[in-house]
């Protein structure tokens, strides 16, 4: 099967796939641990690089199972963790580093996130960040859960401006960040990385959503996946816990939705007209 060639670049200046692998969900099952490795591997297979996950997720476990996923592989893949904020000080962030890095059986990761503003001081999170990427612990260094007066606050600190990504959530149900959010992360070239692009599956039994599917002969979860590609500077990271759902989400890739479907989600999830405060899940 052919794999995606798409790709977009960080604020780093790095270029990764455009579509990602999430795992916020994963390793919570032991009955699900085979099929869920296994949909890591095989989205590999089809070049979606960009495998994201996090401390928190299971509380560890779901970075184990990622790591035994990757196997190998470790240098096909584009390693996204993240940092507890109650982690993160200066010694904090570096422990939980390392702790990270042993569940996932490696001696890197490619992007390390804090996973939402805290208490600690952002300037003490990035001197931590500035201690693993001088020691070859991480590659880059980005933020989630930042909205707009956060990411502000990012960029006025010394060395703020190197920030790679800002992880939020957004999809068709979410689309607060259009007003303000996307357009400051667009300004500064730093793409936002979006979590739960088609709302952990809420969305699909909308009938604006059927209606543009049935038109072009596929799910609703690819319409809805497609309208998140659609952005420039958006990278999602869907989950997939099988083959069969890797395989939709990269068949999103080539699904080009038309001013007309458009049209019909716009009045069905109709964009922000002012600002509005960030949704999390």
């Amino acid at each position: 099967m052919p794999v995606t060639q798409r790709t977009i670049a960080l604020g780093s200046g790095e270029s990764v796939s455009v579509l990602g692998q999430g795992t916020w969900g994963f390793a919570e099952d032991d009955r699900k641990r085979a099929d869920e490795i296994d949909a890591l591997r095989h989205g590999l297979d089809r070049g979606l690089q960009v495998v994201d996950t996090a401390e928190m997720y299971a509380s560890g476990r779901a970075e184990e199972l990622v790591g035994e996923a990757l196997g190998d592989r470790r240098d096909e893949v584009f390693l996204v963790s993240k940092v507890l904020p109650h982690h993160a000080t200066r010694r904090g962030t570096v422990a939980a580093c390392e702790d990270s890095l042993r569940r996932l059986g490696t001696d890197h990761i490619d992007l390390y996130l804090l996973h939402w503003p805290g208490s600690v001081a952002l300037a003490e999170t990035l001197e931590a960040f500035d201690d693993l990427r001088s020691d070859g612990k991480i590659r880059h260094w980005g933020v989630s859960n930042f909205d707009p007066s956060d990411f502000a606050e990012l960029g006025a600190l010394p060395g703020g401006g190197s920030v790679a990504t800002n992880q939020v959530l957004y999809n068709l149900s979410r689309r607060g960040i259009e007003y303000d959010l996307l357009p400051a992360c667009r300004s500064q070239d730093v793409p936002v990385m979006a979590y739960s692009p088609i709302e952990q599956g809420r969305l699909l039994g909308d009938p604006a959503l059927g209606e543009v599917a049935a038109r072009h002969d596929v799910g609703p979860a690819q319409v809805a996946l497609a309208w998140v590609l659609r952005a420039d500077g958006v990278l999602p990271i869907p989950r997939a816990s099988s083959r069969a759902h890797v395989d939709d989400n990269v068949a999103a890739l080539d699904l080009r939705l038309t001013d007309e479907d458009l049209a019909v989600l716009d009045r069905a999830f109709p964009p922000p007209r002012g600002p509005q405060p960030l949704e999390i899940l």
